[in-house]
């Protein structure tokens, strides 16, 4: 397993075009120096031509990278679950990354109990700050299907990347529900169960002044969670 250190890797990313990239939105932009997207898609492995999973999206800041990675050659799948509809109450979605102008390689999809169900087996399937929500909505037994579904939809050899805020060890579900934080081990062994191997762990997003104890969305620590990035390998 390797431990992706974010001073290592700068002189060898190629990304700098790409965040460039005149399509990109300004808020978008703003947000590069906390998120840190040359070091996540260097970390993610991706490349040219890949089929990618952005899975719950939110306005569409990765999947705009993806896309942009992944070339007229590739394929971006914004899948959103329905169940996170339901709990909009009637909000609509973000407009659409697919209809901005050269995006033509990015599809949404509104998925129930098949979010996975593409055209093609996916080369990456990746989640930002989301994997404490699926514990939030679904439990446990619904996360084990999730990635299980994630499973069945990579490759063999495919990768599956989380990034999350970084909960205190043995957090409870009320505390997930209370802090919109998880317990990285809690993580790493239930994804591990579902057949995958874990291939890799970044610090870029590390913050070992977050004390765990504020909900992510404190004035206090907004925007400067401690964050785990995980990556998962299918076999094959």
């Amino acid at each position: 397993m390797a431990i992706f250190a974010p001073c290592a890797v700068v002189a060898q990313i190629s990304w700098q075009a790409i965040l460039a990239d005149a399509g990109r939105p300004d808020p978008d932009r703003t947000r590069d120096p906390d998120r840190k997207p040359a070091e996540m898609l260097a970390f993610a492995k991706v490349r040219g031509g890949e089929t990618i999973v952005d899975f719950l999206p939110g306005k569409g800041y990765f999947t705009r990278l993806f896309s942009l990675a992944a070339g007229s050659g590739g394929a971006v799948y914004a899948v959103t679950p329905q169940i996170l509809l339901d709990r909009a109450k009637g909000r609509p979605l973000p407009p659409p990354v697919s209809g901005e102008p050269g995006r033509g390689n990015v599809h949404e999809i509104v998925a129930n109990d098949r979010p996975f169900d593409l055209p093609r087996k996916a080369d990456l399937v990746w989640t930002s700050q989301n994997y404490h929500d699926v514990h939030i909505w679904l439990g446990a037994a619904g996360t084990s299907m999730l990635n299980k579904q994630v499973f069945d939809a990579l490759k063999p050899g495919g990768l599956y990347v989380i990034l999350d805020h970084a909960g205190a060890p043995g957090l409870d579900d009320a505390g997930m529900a209370k802090m919109h934080r998880i317990d990285e081990a809690l993580v790493k062994s239930e994804v591990t169960r579902a057949g995958f191997v874990l291939d890799g762990e970044s610090s870029a997003l590390r913050n070992p002044a977050d004390p765990h104890s504020a909900n992510v969305f404190d004035p206090s620590i907004r925007g400067k969670t401690d964050q785990f990035v995980l990556r998962f390998r299918k076999p094959g």
